[in-house]
């Protein structure tokens, strides 16, 4: 459901010079330690442990439920980057609203994206002003199936503007980049993902270095996408002809037909990691965007990072006032449904 009080780390870069000692790992290899205590557990799907891994064998495979990584047992060196990097391992929940500079109701005047565009608007936006080079975002296929993109073109940012409501593994596509490169990247994720990214940055120095704008989005919960599609199915949704997927006053609404039914039907299929988050707003983000608090047709802004005041407010968009009770109302129903025990 992705559209807690924690201090906001927005704009945090990252602290990863030179090679810190592994944690403590318990007996087998840090792999096999993340998989014992995370995976098995609360994994939040972030793949941050595959972009962090520097052995090309290690990879995720999508789609799976819980994600399944082929042939670590023979490629880990068992370096300990995978346990570094988990926003997961030794979690402490973040909450509440965060801090922000300022909070704006947004409404992009050239995309037709999800409330308003705001979040396409700022991205395509970085690019044209030479703030970042490439946009990691979650592109979909005409079955609604999500997958990771880091690209540099603005067409294909605009193309994958749609929420798709389930888990695409979106690190791992950051697997690979070398750490003399000079990319300048933009990354788009949910509150868990923005935790992952922070953690990569501190970590890992050259993910500090690249990565120079996160926008977090609102979030309550996602999906595993063959949970959600057989749910879709047994309600007898056709999912190639759905153009939208939205989640409104506590409802899971599709278009253009219109079908709706109520976001409760789906506590089923809610994934452990996702019970444990109480986080709503993306608090750790440099931008944070979301639908509540804004009229219908635009995106709730939270600037969080005063370095990006004036790449908002420069956007090619309207701009209105946010009413911050709302979501500071639905923060705190997100902490009391996802209790920590």
């Amino acid at each position: 459901m992705c559209k807690g009080g924690g201090r906001s780390m927005g704009g945090g870069k990252g602290m990863g010079k030179g090679r810190r000692k592994p944690p403590k790992k318990i007996p087998g290899k840090y792999f096999e330690n993340l998989k014992r205590v995370v995976m098995d557990n609360y994994c939040c799907n972030c793949a941050a442990c595959v972009a962090a891994c520097p052995v090309k064998g290690i990879s995720v495979t999508s789609y799976s439920s819980p994600p399944y990584f082929p042939g670590w047992e023979d490629n880990c060196t068992d370096c300990g980057f995978c346990v570094r990097a988990c926003p997961r391992w030794d979690y402490v929940p973040l909450s509440g609203t965060g801090s922000y500079v300022e909070a704006l109701a947004v409404k992009s005047n050239r995309f037709d994206g999800q409330d308003g565009g705001a979040v396409t608007e700022i991205l395509v936006s970085a690019m044209e002003k030479g703030i970042v080079d490439f946009a990691l975002v979650v592109a979909g296929d005409e079955n609604w199936k999500p997958s990771p993109l880091l690209t540099g073109n603005v067409e294909e940012v605009v193309l994958s503007s749609k929420t798709k409501y389930s888990h695409a593994y979106p690190l791992s596509a950051l697997k690979g980049l070398k750490g003399a490169g000079s990319e300048r990247i933009a990354v788009v994720g949910t509150p868990c993902v923005v935790s992952a990214v922070r953690k990569l940055q501190a970590e890992m120095g050259k993910f500090a270095r690249k990565i120079k704008l996160v926008i977090g989005l609102f979030c309550m919960e996602n999906f595993y996408y063959p949970e959600l599609m057989k749910f879709l199915k047994e309600k007898g949704v056709d999912i190639s002809s759905v153009e939208k997927m939205d989640i409104k006053k506590g409802k899971f609404i599709l278009r253009p037909s219109g079908t709706s039914f109520p976001v409760k039907e789906l506590d089923g299929i809610v994934p452990p990691g996702c019970r444990v988050c109480q986080d709503f707003t993306s608090v750790q983000s440099d931008i944070s965007v979301g639908s509540v608090g804004s009229p219908d047709g635009f995106s709730t802004v939270l600037i969080r990072n005063a370095e990006y005041l004036d790449l908002v407010k420069s956007l090619n968009a309207e701009f209105g006032e946010v009413n911050l009770d709302i979501v500071e109302k639905l923060a705190n129903f997100k902490v009391r449904i996802h209790p920590i025990k």
